[in-house]
């Protein structure tokens, strides 16, 4: 049986080792499973531990993503069977590890190339040290599948300029490497070619004892290799619409501002993008979206963890997130069929049940 993640150590100056974790799922774009979840956890506590270990370092296998969201296929499935102790399993236990990486007292670098969705969002956000490059792209579609962005989402969007975050979470709308520095969701780019030798470019650092000594000091390799790079990026839609989105999304409610979005008529294929996403996705969600962000700006990340771990465990028992993996993962139909199925029939007493644990 294949391994889930591989884990290597790589010698590096002054005596220090660096820890490599990769998500060896390529295949499925490095979907974040249970199993994943459960060899991570452990791992980076006992690098954490360790005195030799200096850095870590999370990426995915293959050329096309570093993980293209968590395994919401076996959720689905584990709600069809009515096991809902697996998923708030998964959802508990792959919420720690993000938290884990949050808080680490070492640098944690993500090679964020490729596909970065969802709960590979969630692995990578948290990180000391986040880099793209040319080809990554990154989004939080959860809209259409009847959840909301999770993995801390409700947290970090809330926090990112302006209504920007309400914006992304509402039409799921992908975004660059340009865009991901433009928000503060990346710290440096460099090109993809580097990612071949990430073992002798992080074992040229003068790895010192000091966890956030070293932070510093990876800091500033990275920051000269990418002045060196000088790596042309595609240009950032956010930065470009920043004030289109500001505008879109300046209302008292979501009704007005889902009717703003929707009834965009321009040419620009991002924002059109949106739109159309935002149009098919849940009336559940979209208001949950809104609801989550709200709360988030007035809490902890460790309460914003423990609001999400309620949310995620509601929807594996309200109708739409089954649904919507299905219609866009399983059978493939797109063709969702939503309960409730209009933003107006989502009353506010029915959002409510989302924030309380189940029983």
């Amino acid at each position: 049986m294949t391994q889930s993640v591989l884990f290597e150590l790589h010698g590096a100056r002054n005596g220090k080792q660096i820890a490599f974790a990769t998500l060896n799922a390529a295949a499925s774009h490095n979907a974040l499973s249970l199993d994943m979840i459960r060899h991570l956890t452990p791992q980076l506590q006992a690098w954490q531990d360790d005195p030799a270990i200096a850095c870590v370092v999370l990426r995915g296998a293959g050329e096309k993503a570093f993980c293209a969201g968590g395994d919401v296929v076996a959720v689905h499935h584990a709600i069809k069977a009515g096991d809902f102790a697996k998923t708030e399993s998964f959802f508990r236990e792959e919420y720690v590890l993000d938290h884990m990486i949050h808080t680490y007292t070492k640098p944690i670098f993500v090679w964020g190339h490729g596909i970065v969705m969802g709960g590979g969002v969630g692995l990578m956000v948290g990180a000391s040290h986040r880099v793209v490059t040319e080809r990554s792209r990154i989004a939080m579609p959860e809209v259409t599948i009847g959840l909301y962005p999770d993995v801390g989402g409700s947290w970090f969007l809330a926090r990112l300029p302006g209504r920007l975050g309400i914006y992304l979470g509402l039409t799921g709308a992908s975004f660059n490497a340009a865009d991901a520095l433009y928000v503060g969701m990346a710290d440096f780019a460099l090109p993809s070619s580097t990612g071949a030798d990430l073992p002798g470019m992080l074992a040229a650092v003068e790895w010192v004892d000091d966890g956030a000594a070293n932070k510093r000091l990876l800091s500033g390799h990275l920051r000269e290799l990418s002045r060196s790079s000088a790596l042309e990026l595609p240009p950032s839609p956010i930065r470009a619409h920043y004030d289109a989105i500001q505008s879109f999304t300046d209302y008292d409610t979501v009704d007005e501002m889902v009717a703003a979005i929707v009834s965009y008529d321009g040419r620009d294929d991002w924002l059109r993008g949106g739109a159309k996403k935002l149009e098919a996705g849940s009336p559940t969600s979209v208001r949950l979206i809104v609801e989550a962000q709200h709360r988030a700006k007035h809490m902890s990340l460790k309460e914003v963890f423990d609001m999400e771990l309620a949310m995620s465990c509601q929807c594996c028992r309200h109708p739409d997130f089954a649904e919507g993996v299905r219609a866009l993962l399983v059978d493939k139909d797109h063709t969702p069929k939503w309960s409730p199925a209009t933003l107006h029939e989502v009353s506010d007493s029915y959002v409510e049940q989302f924030f309380r644990m189940p029983g």
